[in-house]
């Protein structure tokens, strides 16, 4: 029987939605394995407390022999705009994960791969994280036409608000410029509407869970997406064949 593939997520401990909707989003073949830190809300830390943390989460899902470790927090992963992200890539590849990304690192890189630089972005978050996060977001080149962030109360909120929630929030925010939308947050359900929004806003969406899956699938090369929500999985051909001359493909893995 052959090995399988292992995916490591680092999530906040107040994350309720990775497990519920994203987890079970994986292809067969592919285990999942969660590690939780205290670092969203009331515990919130600078990056330089949160980075031997992050170490130590790695080295922990490094001992379940994950092929891939995922540092996956929207706002903590922008939170040191670019040099940030670096250290936190740095610390997983220090602490022995055979590949790491984060969850702006992944929405990057599928960005990248629908080829969008017009972005309408949606968030949970407050106008100030908002804009912190469309700030990142041009810093990387992109132009954000539409940042509409919902203040919403917090955790609970995040979890409590349905698919359809975001599916209209998206609707009110359709701008024929955008290339594509953005709907930012790990602690958010919106999986069952992409394919409806695809099809009436004529744009590929991308979100924070849905990112981070592509990604990690496309670091071990995984060749079956078939269930995975939307057009970014359209794109895993060639995103795995650009990546096969660096990194060996993980296939055909029951």
């Amino acid at each position: 029987m052959s090995t399988p593939a292992r995916v490591g997520l680092i999530i906040p401990s107040s994350n309720r939605m990775v497990e519920q909707e994203m987890a079970p989003a994986f292809p067969r073949g592919v285990q999942v394995h969660v590690t939780r830190l205290r670092m969203t809300g009331a515990h919130h830390v600078g990056l330089g407390e949160l980075l031997p943390r992050i170490g130590e989460a790695t080295r922990a899902l490094v001992d379940a022999r994950c092929d891939v470790v995922v540092f996956h927090c929207t706002a903590n992963s922008m939170e040191g705009g670019q040099a940030g992200e670096e250290q936190i890539l740095a610390t997983l590849a220090r602490a022995g994960a055979p590949r790491g990304t984060t969850t702006i690192t992944a929405i990057e890189r599928a960005l990248g791969a629908v080829a969008a630089r017009r972005i309408a972005l949606i968030t949970p978050y407050d106008a100030r994280t908002t804009e912190h996060e469309a700030a990142f977001l041009r810093t990387c080149g992109h132009e954000v036409v539409e940042a509409k962030g919902l203040a919403l109360a917090g955790s609970d909120a995040f979890c409590a608000a349905p698919p359809s929630f975001w599916r209209d929030r998206a609707i009110e925010t359709a701008r024929p410029d955008a290339d594509a939308y953005l709907i930012s947050c790990a602690n958010i359900s919106v999986f069952g509407v992409i394919a409806e929004l695809e099809s009436r806003l004529e744009r590929p969406i991308v979100t924070s869970n849905q990112a981070v899956l592509w990604d990690a699938l496309r670091l071990i090369g995984w060749p079956d997406c078939h269930g995975c929500p939307g057009q970014l999985f359209g794109t895993m051909p060639a995103a795995t064949a650009a990546l096969s001359a660096v990194i060996p493909a993980k296939a055909g893995i029951e």
